[in-house]
């Protein structure tokens, strides 16, 4: 294990994992307690389309993701404030429109997109200088937005009608939210992929949940559990030669039951 350290290919992904905790650790603590876990999967699945609008036309899949995703977020926002359609319906009409453009381009692609199962179950193996250059700034620009904003994300996403009553802006916060989710959801795609990376947004954040009970201390330890989650499934991929996003993921599930059986037995 210690001589795979020396490989580039491995230290991007351990640095890649370590960004994709951070920033899953704050958004997806608001995801989480503003219940839009549904929602998030809804933007992920739905990125598929310009996945494979890009592969179609020529332009790089993952800009073609994050329109999507963008699109598909204010969407589902906009829906739901639309009292003649749900915001679970919205988000699954969104859902599968997007996945059935992005069977259909990547069918239609001249070619085979090989590069299609990455983009489904991530590969944090493949992680590129780029990559982690993107994914640490919009890390950097996560933490600045949390630290200046961060008594008004908070009060939004407990009661956004209890917010309205205190003069903030919550049409915009939520937008901003919005915008932070899709880009956080599409700058995960090679850590876990689009099928599982709803699970970034949220099982390290129910982990945490069974410990804290405050806003900012969810964010910190569901940072160090999801980047826990990283390292093993890290390990599991490398020692068994299976895949990295199943394995993290897996993981993950396996430290929540973990911590719900040791929380279970110290309270008795």
């Amino acid at each position: 294990m210690f001589e795979i350290l020396s490989y580039t290919f491995f230290q991007h992904a351990l640095a890649g994992g370590l960004l994709a905790s951070l920033l899953c650790a704050m958004v997806g603590t608001y995801v989480v307690t503003r219940r839009l876990v549904i929602a998030g999967g809804g933007v992920a699945h739905a990125s598929l389309g310009g996945v494979g609008m890009g592969a179609y036309f020529g332009f790089p899949p993952i800009l073609g993701a994050a329109a999507f995703a963008l699109f598909s977020g204010f969407n589902i926002e906009w829906l739901g404030r639309n009292r003649e359609v749900r915001e679970d319906s919205a988000t699954a009409m969104l859902w599968t429109f997007g996945m059935s453009l992005g069977i259909l381009f990547s069918y239609l692609a001249p070619g085979f997109m090989t590069d299609l199962p990455a983009y489904l179950f991530g590969d944090i193996l493949s992680i590129t200088r780029t990559d982690l250059l993107i994914t640490g700034s919009l890390t950097l620009l996560t933490a600045v937005c949390f630290a200046c904003f961060l008594p008004a994300i908070v009060t939004v996403a407990y009661d956004r009608d209890f917010a309205r009553t205190q003069g903030l802006p919550v049409r915009w916060i939520e937008g901003g939210m919005t915008v932070l989710t899709a880009l956080t959801i599409v700058s995960c795609l090679h850590v876990v992929g689009i099928v599982l990376v709803v699970s970034l947004l949220s099982i390290p954040q129910m982990t945490a949940g069974l410990f804290v009970r405050t806003f900012r201390g969810m964010v910190f330890l569901s940072a160090l559990t999801g980047y826990a989650c990283c390292l093993g499934g890290l390990w599991i991929s490398y020692r068994y030669n299976v895949p990295s996003g199943a394995s993290i993921i897996l993981v993950s599930v396996a430290i929540y039951f973990l911590c719900k059986a040791i929380k279970k037995i110290r309270l008795r």
